[in-house]
């Protein structure tokens, strides 16, 4: 039915469900008036840059009110900020698995409780490139770990729960063709590889901590290389876990400003 789908059997026993940190819930608004025609929702880590987007899209949609300023949804929580362009929804996330996974639970929600249909997501941030012209942006086929497998693992209570990857090809195809009418983004598809660490996990010597050498993070960078690897980032895993358990077309697009 494209209906996006919640995987919890306790929400239908909760008079109400609270999305905290967006500041929303369905007792106090109406979520289906609120969003329910929204088909695409792009994420990404800074508020700032969101509000940049939200605003971009409205001159692209040409919008009534495109160029003035966007009101934040979100406005009560200083955890994400929400703007709205028309059908399409800009949310930030934040750094990092915990703070992205909070965030896509809620939006989840959200969009269920809103019962909007065939929604696309799209992660769009920066990140580290390997081995790729500075400048280009990496279509992700599959999110990997930092041992180069295509899972993300999740502790629940005491289990580790590992749970797969890989995003939607057939919108990276789409996102790769439409990348052909942009000459000044070299576009590619690969892998992604996300770390818990911006530091130690991406293999950075210049933290307050560094345990190995140089040569070794030459290596280690590689055989990443080597498996397909063509940026690091910190959220991507996540993201795409989240959005295939719960039924969304999802991609990420991320460019990377500096070279590994």
């Amino acid at each position: 039915s494209g209906l996006v789908l919640v995987k919890n059997p306790h929400l239908d026993l909760m008079e109400e469900d609270i999305l905290y940190h967006l500041d929303l819930g369905t007792k106090t608004h109406n979520l289906p008036a609120m969003f329910g025609d929204i088909k695409f929702v792009c994420v990404g880590g800074s508020p700032n840059r969101m509000r940049a987007f939200a605003q971009f899209m409205q001159r692209e949609l040409g919008l009534p009110g495109a160029g003035e300023d966007v009101a934040d949804i979100c406005s009560g929580s200083d955890r994400y900020a929400m703007y709205r362009a028309g059908p399409v929804l800009s949310i930030s996330h934040g750094m990092g698995i915990p703070s992205i996974s909070i965030m896509l639970h809620e939006l989840i929600k959200l969009l269920h409780h809103a019962k909007c249909r065939d929604v696309t997501i799209i992660r769009i941030g920066t990140s580290g490139g390997l081995g790729i012209e500075a400048g280009s942006v990496v279509i992700t086929d599959t999110a990997v770990d930092s041992s180069f497998q295509p899972r993300f693992e999740q502790v629940v209570l005491d289990d580790v729960v590992v749970r797969s990857t890989e995003l939607d090809k057939d919108l990276a195809e789409e996102l790769l063709a439409c990348s052909r009418d942009i000459a000044d983004f070299p576009t590619l598809i690969g892998h992604t590889m996300c770390t818990y660490d911006f530091y130690e996990g991406q293999g950075r010597l210049d933290g307050a901590l560094c345990s190995f050498s140089s040569e070794k993070k030459l290596e280690y960078l590689r055989r990443a290389y080597d498996a397909g690897v063509r940026n690091i980032e910190m959220e991507s895993t996540a993201f795409a876990a989240l959005c295939g358990l719960c039924g969304l077309k999802g991609e990420s697009l991320s460019l990377p400003p500096h070279m590994g």
